[in-house]
């Protein structure tokens, strides 16, 4: 099945799923959301100026004259970081809670996940911890720009920048063709994400089944889901948006999502339901 075709059968079947929610609709945001994303695997698709994937479909079918409305655009990641930050965006989504962005948002969990080293499959000796990771000083990293998994992923990333093993892409497509090319060794990311980018992609898409996700304490399961922008929307808004996700939560659509567009073995080292 082809990805578009793949794609157009999920849609329909999470319309069918999230119909009824929108019936129970609590409260309409007072204008449409503001709603910039970034293409993450198949939970956000962008493909010109077409935005498809889990989240959006899952947020347009929640989305009624009764309750609120999204406007999506494309932007590279750690732009659109930069404009949560700013308050030029309305919510951001997927995200890893963490503190810092729990400074600039009321934060909704979705689904546990969590970053994994991402290779290709090779005989080369699993890496059983950060420490490990480190020493070994003759593998590069490619990560992508924006990205954030926590303080433990950004403890790691600045030691691997003062070596001079980091790379840094500004998408994830670009950190594959990265790896494929042999200029870097391992990524670190959710392996849906990683998985989703390659698939999607003509130029490394034959390394989708050759994937290798060795995880690492030090990267624990965090709650993903969507952030509210403090600065941008206004208290009644984030209540209706609030209430939209927490009931999409309670419904099980989203991992239903994951299930439908993930492999086994991508979602059973990077993604739980909640």
């Amino acid at each position: 099945m082809s990805m578009l075709t793949k794609c157009h059968a999920v849609r329909v079947v999470l319309v069918l799923l999230l119909s009824h929610l929108s019936l129970h609709a609590q409260a309409a945001c007072s204008r449409v959301i503001n709603a910039p994303v970034t293409s993450l695997g198949f939970s956000v698709i962008v493909n010109g100026d077409s935005v498809t994937g889990i989240y959006p479909d899952i947020f347009r079918s929640l989305s009624s004259k009764e309750t609120c409305q999204f406007q999506f655009s494309a932007v590279p990641r750690a732009r659109l970081e930069v404009m949560f930050e700013n308050g030029q965006a309305d919510v951001l989504f997927p995200a890893i809670r963490t503190p810092r962005r729990d400074e600039l948002g009321f934060f909704i969990p979705l689904i546990y996940t969590r970053a994994t080293l991402v290779s290709l499959q090779s005989a080369r000796p699993v890496i059983h911890n950060q420490q490990e990771l480190l020493e070994q000083k003759n593998l590069k990293v490619v990560v992508v720009r924006g990205f954030d998994y926590g303080e433990a992923y950004q403890a790691i990333i600045a030691e691997l920048q003062k070596q001079g093993r980091l790379v840094v892409e500004s998408d994830t497509v670009s950190a594959a063709r990265v790896l494929k090319a042999g200029m870097a060794d391992l990524s670190i990311m959710a392996p849906y994400i990683f998985a989703g980018a390659v698939q999607g992609d003509v130029r490394v898409e034959d390394m989708v089944d050759k994937l290798r996700f060795d995880p690492l304490p030090e990267l624990p399961w965090s709650d993903s889901g969507i952030y509210l922008s403090k600065k941008s929307l206004s208290q009644d808004d984030r209540n209706a948006l609030q209430d939209m996700m927490e009931r999409a939560a309670r419904s099980g659509v989203v991992w239903k999502g994951f299930l439908r567009y993930y492999k086994p073995e991508v979602l059973k080292e990077g993604n739980r339901p909640r």
